[in-house]
């Protein structure tokens, strides 16, 4: 992931500048860029639509269903919008340091997630934005409930367990707990010390957090918590 960054800052982003210096910017306020959404299930899409939804003009995608010109345009945005946290912050810091661009950790996984991260999006702009995220958030509020209300009665109480890569191990948590679940583990194969500070923000005292663990001790821990549920990344799935 630094390595991958590293290229765009070295070789993409001065093809970029180039261009700005001769052409100049022709962004509009509302201009943003989605970071670290490889759109794995659609996920960049239903995001996309969520945000344009609200007003927002998404001029990129990194980088699912992304181009290098989109890439090269990000340079003129508002607002970056960061999914995957580790494998992305390293760019979204030096746009911010260069080109002054905030960022900002989203997550739309869940609808209270959804809802909470669509009004700190909206924060960052006009009242036009602002009450078009509330219409937003309206619109699906019924479809969303219905849906809870669907399956949280057989859900509730149940324990999870989740091993998972990217940002899921935490931004996940809140899906679970929508559905009345209980997270009692989560860990990460490749997180560093800043994503298991963030990871406390979404678990209770006493869940355990592992690190890179073995298909064997993740068995054993398994064995020893026994939940109701294990969310399992594609190769965590083959230990069951």
């Amino acid at each position: 992931h630094h390595i991958a960054n590293d290229v765009i800052r070295d070789w993409v982003f001065p093809v970029a500048d180039k261009e700005i210096a001769e052409k100049g910017n022709e962004g509009t306020p509302y201009d943003v860029a989605i970071i670290g959404d490889y759109n794995i299930g659609g996920d960049a899409w239903s995001s996309r639509i969520l945000l344009e939804e609200m007003g927002l003009r998404v001029i990129a995608q990194w980088s699912g269903d992304g181009t290098f010109t989109e890439m090269k345009a990000t340079p003129s945005v508002k607002l970056n919008l960061v999914h995957c946290y580790r494998s992305m912050n390293y760019i979204s810091r030096h746009m911010e340091e260069k080109y002054g661009i905030p960022w900002l950790e989203y997550n739309f996984f869940g609808p209270s997630k959804i809802i909470e991260s669509l009004r700190a999006i909206a924060e960052r702009f006009d009242d036009t934005i602002k009450q078009k995220a509330e219409a937003v958030i309206a619109k699906y509020k019924e479809q969303a409930d219905g849906i809870v209300a669907k399956y949280r009665p057989r859900l509730e109480g149940k324990t999870v367990m989740m091993m998972v890569g990217g940002l899921r191990p935490r931004h996940v948590v809140p899906a679970f707990k929508d559905l009345g679940m209980e997270i009692i583990g989560t860990g990460y194969e490749f997180a560093h010390g800043d994503d298991y500070k963030r990871t406390t923000h979404y678990v209770k005292d006493a869940t355990l957090i592992y690190d890179d663990v073995t298909g064997y001790e993740f068995e054993e821990f398994v064995k020893e918590l026994r939940p109701d549920l294990v969310a399992a990344g594609i190769k965590e799935k083959y230990v069951f």
